[in-house]
């Protein structure tokens, strides 16, 4: 990856994390994986999807995932999102049933939530490529210097943000954010909507209501969660 692949508004903050050994060695691994015919998902022209969709002046939330999905045809290069006509995951499904119950929204018949990276809602993963059928398989090959670089940017902007952060990796990444935070930020906090732990807190959060309540607050505007049909 080079500067010139990273979009534009986000180029000044990030480049300089591009130098270093730790990127140069990410390069190397990737190109040796795709070498040995092992499968990435994302394909290569949508990593930095979410970066593409929701410029860096634009952000008004960020929702930070952990690594893409690592089955066929789901990732796409936003945290969470699933293109039209794949099956929405359990956690999606999860956020779907949260979201209806706090603002009264219909779930979505789709999984794809590239209207809400438009709409300034920053769909992060931590880690942004990984092996077919190996959740978690490209964690500590440099991807997370380079998504702490983009976190640190969106918390030293002056502008309001929410942070919705669900599961302990998301909540790892508070202390990132406070220590850079220029404000006014919020943090909100829940356990993973993962089947396995939605129901010991996520379920009931009512972050979006929150999150919408504090940006209408801080002069931003409440965020539209509606997917388009």
């Amino acid at each position: 990856m080079t500067t010139t692949a990273i979009p534009e508004t986000w180029r000044t903050a990030l480049e300089s994390v591009l130098t270093g050994r730790p990127m140069r060695a990410l390069g190397g691994f990737l190109r040796a994986e795709e070498a040995a015919g092992k499968p990435i998902y994302p394909p290569a022209g949508t990593r930095l999807a979410a970066l593409a969709h929701t410029p860096l002046p634009s952000v008004r939330a960020v929702i930070l995932g952990q690594d893409p999905y690592h089955g066929p045809g789901q990732a796409h290069g936003l945290a969470f999102s699933v293109q039209r006509g794949v099956a929405i995951p359990p956690s999606l499904l999860n956020i779907f049933k949260e979201q209806e119950a706090d603002l009264g929204l219909a779930r979505p018949a789709h999984g794809h939530l590239e209207a809400w990276a438009n709409r300034g809602v920053l769909l992060l993963n931590t880690v942004l490529t990984v092996e077919a059928g190996q959740a978690g398989s490209h964690q500590g090959k440099g991807w997370e210097l380079f998504t702490d670089a983009a976190i640190r940017a969106v918390a030293q902007r002056t502008s309001p943000c929410v942070y919705l952060l669900w599961g302990s990796h998301a909540r790892s990444k508070a202390a990132l954010i406070r220590e850079a935070s220029a404000g006014p930020h919020l943090l909100l906090e829940a356990p993973h909507p993962s089947p396995l732990s939605a129901h010991r807190g996520f379920l009931g959060c009512r972050h979006f209501s929150q999150a919408n309540a504090f940006l209408e607050e801080h002069g931003s505007g409440a965020i539209d969660w509606r997917l388009p049909d």
